[in-house]
């Protein structure tokens, strides 16, 4: 297919989403089964372009002055792409499978209207109702935030320490670009372009051996914040899929008790097997059975509570453009009351002198500072870690990191603008 091509297809792909209100992933697959002769390059270039779209919706619009599905396309490709005029009419050039040419009022638009008159929650694509949300954090850099956090995300992996070192895999992954991240000491990063295709890591020698694992930056330094240490009991409250548990066990180097569970049993069906391919021996995954509690043995003896909070997921905007134009306030309800649920429950678990490591990958105040100040004022035998302990385990890069990160409170808040990473929230508590 020709780029022209391309951005046809992709104008088509978003009319199907508006139209029939479709996920862009379920959209893409489908468009995917009725065009076998698009090969791989296609999709992803294609796939590359609906993402891009939907991450900058409603700057694209309000630059066009078109909220249509080829108007968004046109605004994201100057936008996000830094596409001018003329050559965004080279591909729109009418002919064979190529977007009709631009108009008057689409070359005007492209060449002389420009975002400075946007309201914040255009000019920052998101919705208005966040706004308030944003401004409490951010206050006028909010835009600047949220456009950070509409650009695309590079790839980032985890060395699994407990079998490689991270010179030895950065040099067995150089085919794919792989360099060292700025702040995780275990990290490596491949960038993305545009139109790149996501690399086979699971096709990798070093992945099938357990050597890497995908993990954003921002999620390993939240694990690296917690200090698990060799011998501790180490309980990982909402597992999951076990990104975070496996990241535990390597800085445990296998030694002491960790144990994994969440409430929802299906989302811990890949840890199994994860735990295996990573050599894990010291962890032991307990799924809920019906109504009983899989941790009713454990009564204020854990060393370290982590919880990988249920959250809106406002941080990991730039992977999942689609989930913030779906967003309602009614979700950001359920969230907050499930994370005071979990919090709580982590308090009976952990030991005089043990520590809840809260996180969370939202930017939202009502999901971080406030949900730690409200269990504090619940219970007050639990205080702050003080955030330079915190970011010491980053060692000759703390203070770099202390200056990039916003320093909040109750904890540390990472963003893409700042930090490179997600958006990531860590607050550790200790009990006194």
């Amino acid at each position: 297919m020709t780029p022209a091509a391309r951005l046809s297809a992709a104008i088509e792909l978003i009319e199907t989403i508006d139209a029939d209100r479709v996920p862009a992933a379920k959209a893409l697959k489908e468009w995917g089964t009725a065009h076998r002769y698009a090969g791989s390059g296609d999709r992803a270039a294609i796939s590359g372009l609906l993402w891009d779209v939907l991450r900058r919706r409603s700057s694209s619009a309000f630059l066009m002055d078109a909220d249509t599905p080829r108007g968004r396309v046109l605004g994201m490709l100057k936008l996000e792409r830094g596409m001018d005029a003329d050559a965004i009419s080279a591909l729109c050039d009418g002919s064979r499978f190529a977007p009709e040419p631009l108009t008057e009022a689409e070359r005007s638009a492209l060449t002389s209207r420009s975002l400075a008159a946007a309201p914040p929650h255009v000019a920052g694509d998101y919705p208005e109702w966040l706004d308030p949300h944003l401004t409490a954090v951010f206050g006028d850099d909010r835009v600047a935030e949220a456009t950070a956090m509409a650009s695309r995300a590079p790839l980032d992996l985890r060395v699994n320490t407990l079998k490689a070192k991270r010179e030895k895999v950065q040099a067995s992954l150089k085919h794919l670009g792989a360099v060292p991240t700025p702040w995780s000491p275990i990290g490596l990063r491949i960038a993305l372009g545009a139109d790149a295709r996501n690399p086979g890591i699971s096709a990798e020698e070093d992945f099938v051996k357990g050597a890497i694992e995908v993990q954003d930056e921002g999620s390993q330094l939240a694990a690296l914040f917690t200090a698990a240490k060799p011998g501790e009991q180490v309980i990982d409250l909402c597992a999951g899929a076990g990104g975070k548990t496996l990241a535990l066990a390597a800085m445990m180097d296998g030694k002491g008790r960790l144990i994994a569970t969440d409430r929802d049993k299906r989302q811990l069906a890949p840890i199994f097997e994860r735990l295996s391919r990573a050599g894990v021996h010291n962890a032991e995954v307990r799924p809920p059975k019906g109504d009983a509690d899989p941790l009713a043995d454990i009564k204020a003896s854990a060393d370290l509570v982590l919880i990988d909070a249920p959250c809106t997921g406002t941080g990991t905007w730039r992977r999942n453009p689609d989930a913030k134009w779906r967003m309602r306030p009614g979700a950001l309800e359920i969230r907050l009351k499930d994370q005071a649920e979990v919090l709580d429950r982590a308090a009976g678990l952990v030991k005089p002198g043990g520590r809840i490591a809260y996180v969370t990958c939202s930017v939202l105040p009502s999901e971080n500072g406030e949900q730690v100040r409200s269990f504090i004022a619940r219970h007050p035998e639990f205080s702050i870690q003080p955030l330079n302990e915190t970011a010491s385990v980053l060692w000759d890069k703390a203070e770099d990191f202390e200056n990039a990160a916003l320093k909040l409170a109750e904890g540390w808040l990472m963003t893409p603008r700042r930090t490179g990473t997600d958006g990531f929230f860590v607050s550790v508590l200790k009990k006194r």
